[in-house]
């Protein structure tokens, strides 16, 4: 785990080793945020910009407060109001920053690949917030570090079902990598049209798209939102014909562990993906996966920053 670690864009070169110790940094960092002044010097001296070029609010609230939290400074960057709307590419942007001494960049994207291309133009440490449909490594972080707090569970022991629009979801792929990497067997599930067959290809890994089935002995299972902004017409026959068939609800989940637990990465569309009593009950993570985003995040630039091997 010595190697220079500078990128976070999806979990592509990144040991179980290196993830272990992302998680157990942020059991520090959670602790540094129970204490009355939430802040520590880690990253003093430090700048850290975030480019947003998709709405957001949990990711972007999240990161600036975890840096803040480690006294760096924050340049918050969004399209609007910048001169990128006056035509200005993104590798100027880039240059721009790097010539203000800017030490991370985290990066949301409507385009796959845009944080790999951040990467390719800077030295800075790069953080990827989502990129089209292609990977949220710190969200699937914190799912991770939620399940394991809440459930003390070992991943080896795990089944995590994944429901829903699978297809154009960053969350399920990054999810789907992370905990299978950690031992943990996947299930993948939803409509025909919303299963991306590559996922297959990871080990411990499946599809399916029958709901009760996909349910059977699941010790986790996340909800995800379908994305009409991403999805191509006559992927399903309607919403509601859609929560008839795949809807989490309390009965539906008599199939799955009687210790399981339900997570959702938001938003959410209550009574859609998830039936809002399920969401706000005892089983739900939900909360805990939104205050698990700042330590994750405070751990993720430790290690991009100062950590052992970031050099």
């Amino acid at each position: 785990m010595s190697e220079r670690f500078r990128r976070l864009l999806d979990f592509g070169g990144v040991d179980v080793d290196r993830i272990l110790a992302i998680l157990e940094t942020t059991d520090v960092m959670a602790q540094v945020l129970q204490r009355p002044v939430k802040r520590v010097p880690a990253l003093q001296g430090f700048t850290v910009a975030t480019l947003f070029f998709e709405d957001s609010t949990r990711t972007r609230l999240s990161f600036e407060r975890a840096a803040r939290a480690q006294s760096a400074d924050v340049m918050a960057f969004a399209r609007g109001g910048t001169s990128l709307s006056k035509g200005e590419s993104l590798r100027d942007t880039v240059a721009t920053l790097d010539a203000l001494q800017v030490d991370a960049y985290v990066v949301r994207h409507p385009a796959a690949g845009a944080a790999h291309q951040v990467a390719s133009w800077t030295d800075a440490a790069v953080i990827n917030a989502g990129d089209g449909r292609r990977a949220h490594p710190t969200q699937a972080l914190l799912d991770a570090y939620a399940y394991r707090e809440a459930t003390g569970r070992p991943f080896e022991e795990t089944r995590l079902t994944i429901v829903g629009d699978v297809a154009h979801s960053r969350v399920a792929r990054s999810d789907a990598e992370l905990w299978q990497r950690l031992g943990a067997e996947v299930v993948l599930c939803g409509p025909p049209t919303l299963l991306p067959h590559e996922l297959a290809a990871l080990p411990g890994v499946r599809l399916e798209t029958r709901l009760e089935p996909a349910l059977d002995g699941a010790h986790a299972v996340m909800a995800l939102r379908l994305q009409h902004e991403r999805m191509d017409a006559g992927r399903i026959h309607s919403t509601s014909a859609y929560a008839e068939r795949y809807q989490l609800t309390e009965e539906r989940l008599a199939n799955a562990h009687p210790d399981a637990v339900v997570l959702h990465p938001g938003p959410m569309n209550r009574d859609v993906e998830i039936d809002g009593a399920l969401a706000d009950g005892p089983r739900s993570l939900i909360t805990r996966q939104v205050a698990a985003g700042v330590p994750v995040r405070m751990a993720v630039l430790y290690h991009l920053l100062v950590g052992k091997g970031s050099r």
